[in-house]
């Protein structure tokens, strides 16, 4: 058995102080993303998605998030997917940035809400074609006995769409997630890392709390 009670590291790459803190959590966000893609992370914009099924059992995912700014976080998805009928039923979500190398969390709690037809259409239709073809393919989430048949359906339907375009499938949208809250965290030597609690108020109006390590 792998033993990893010694696998550790010190986090020195900073620390965050209360005063180097704008009003806007997303103020600050924009900023730590853009020095994730600076810093030529590997998917800097990808995330994890927690949600909750009818039963109460969590599950996270990978995905990418397509848009920021103060109305919130944006994702696509197949609509049949898991993810997506747990929020039917349960849209109280939480999301992960986990920016390891620059030694550095941001955590996300909030209601994912979907998204307008034409939010979808104009992303959809941004998407390379072979991406296109790959969501009209797969029926995300369901049972599938042989990658085989993937591949087989993803072939015929770009065969049937070779010419012309892509049109977008009923069963595709994406979901903005409205954050009730933003924490960041920076790691800091002898695990003494720095966390700060943005807490909404009204629309734009946030509290912010340290939170001990």
């Amino acid at each position: 058995m792998l033993d990893l009670s010694d696998l550790r590291r010190e986090y020195t790459q900073g620390g965050l102080r209360r005063e180097q803190l704008p009003a806007s959590p997303f103020e600050l966000f924009e900023k730590w993303l853009r020095q994730a893609v600076d810093a030529k992370l590997s998917d800097p914009t990808a995330m994890s998605i927690a949600t909750v099924d009818e039963g109460g059992q969590p599950f996270q995912r990978i995905v990418l998030l397509k848009q920021s700014d103060p109305s919130g976080f944006v994702f696509f998805t197949n609509l049949g997917s898991r993810k997506a009928q747990h929020i039917k039923g349960n849209n109280q979500v939480s999301a992960l940035f986990p920016w390891h190398p620059l030694e550095r969390q941001v955590h996300i709690t909030g209601q994912a809400q979907p998204l307008s037809h034409g939010e979808v259409l104009r992303y959809f239709m941004s998407r390379p074609k072979e991406s296109q073809i790959a969501a009209w393919a797969s029926k995300q989430s369901a049972r599938l006995s042989a990658r085989q048949l993937l591949e087989a359906k993803y072939m015929e339907l770009k065969k049937k769409f070779s010419d012309g375009e892509v049109p977008l499938p009923t069963f595709w949208g994406g979901f903005r997630i409205v954050p009730s809250s933003i924490e960041f965290w920076q790691g800091g030597e002898h695990r003494l890392h720095d966390r700060f609690l943005y807490q909404r108020q009204t629309q734009d109006d946030w509290t912010i709390e340290r939170l001990a390590p």
